[in-house]
This record gives C-alpha cells, structure tokens and sequence, in this order.
C-alpha cells in the first residue's frame, strides 16, 4: 500500500547517507565560530552508530592537532566509505591497537549535502529535535548591544573647530 499525498514514508537513511551527513557536519564545525553544538550532533550520531552495528573502530591514531603540544590519539571510526574520529574513552585506550601516524594518502570522499539537510537527517536519526537558536540570557553571556547601539551611545568629546559640519555643542 502507497502512502497517500498527505502521508511520508518513514524511511531510515542508509549508512553512507548517515556518513556523508557526518562528514558535512563536522566539515562545518572545523570553520564554525560555535561549533560544540556541531561536534555533539556528529558524537551522538557516531555513537548511535556503534551501538547498532553500522560502524566500527578501528584503532587508535595520533592526532594532528593535539591540544597544549601534548601527544595524543584520536579513535578512527568507519562508517560506510568514510572514516571519522573521536577523543578516545579509557576502554579505548586499552583495547584498541594503535596505528601510528595518520595516512595522508586516505582521504573521504566528496559529499554534496547541504548542513541544514545534513542536520535534519542526523537529528532525526538520533531522534534529536530541532535546535532553535539560543538568546545570550540563555548560554549564561552578558547581553551586549548591538554596534547600532554602541554607535548611537557615543558621544565626541572634542569641542575643537576642526570637526566641521554636523558637530554639536553641548
């Protein structure tokens, strides 16, 4: 039986499709300006994805971009054709062989999804619901004015003549 015009298919996306949404999302997250949000979605998902079945860990690498000079490793993942990483967990530290330097000959393939598609796939598979944006009253930031604001507050203490036109005195 055909869904009827008003009615959707629930359809689970096949690995590659998860992988790709991944590998998209964490591309976006590399040049974000607030990427925690970014990197959670493409944890929680690999991690759905481990339990199931549909990915793998490989072993252990030594990361690229260590944090304070200190040597690292991240946990390669599988996942479809692409590869991915994670921080390492103690078991992973423990169980998993490690591998050395990163080969720089295995790359991922090209993806061509759009991140809010992306997003909207790996959401719905982990059962996410959509993020809306959050206000600074709510991330604990002070509020601070816009430049208009800011623009509008200021006042010229100069009161010499070579300010010309639109100068006002007090």
């Amino acid at each position: 039986m055909k869904p009827t015009t008003g009615q959707r298919e629930q359809i689970s996306p096949s690995d590659n499709t998860l992988a790709q949404a991944i590998f998209i999302v964490n591309k976006h997250a590399k040049t974000a300006p607030e990427p925690k949000a970014l990197y959670e979605l493409k944890r929680l998902t690999i991690l759905k994805l481990l339990s199931e079945g549909k990915a793998k860990k490989l072993g252990l690498h030594f990361s690229d971009n260590p944090k304070f000079s200190a040597q690292q490793s991240d946990v390669i993942i599988q996942c479809g054709d692409y590869i991915f990483h994670l921080p390492p967990t103690r078991d992973d530290l423990k169980t998993l062989p490690h591998l050395g330097n990163r080969s720089s000959s295995v790359r991922n393939p090209k993806a061509v999804l759009s991140l809010s598609r992306a997003k909207l796939i790996l959401q719905t598979y982990i059962g996410q619901t959509v993020e809306t944006k959050m206000s600074n009253v709510n991330t604990g930031k002070p509020n601070q004015p816009s430049r208009r604001q800011q623009n509008q507050k200021y006042e010229n203490t100069f009161l010499s003549s070579f300010l010309g036109k639109g100068y006002k005195s007090r």
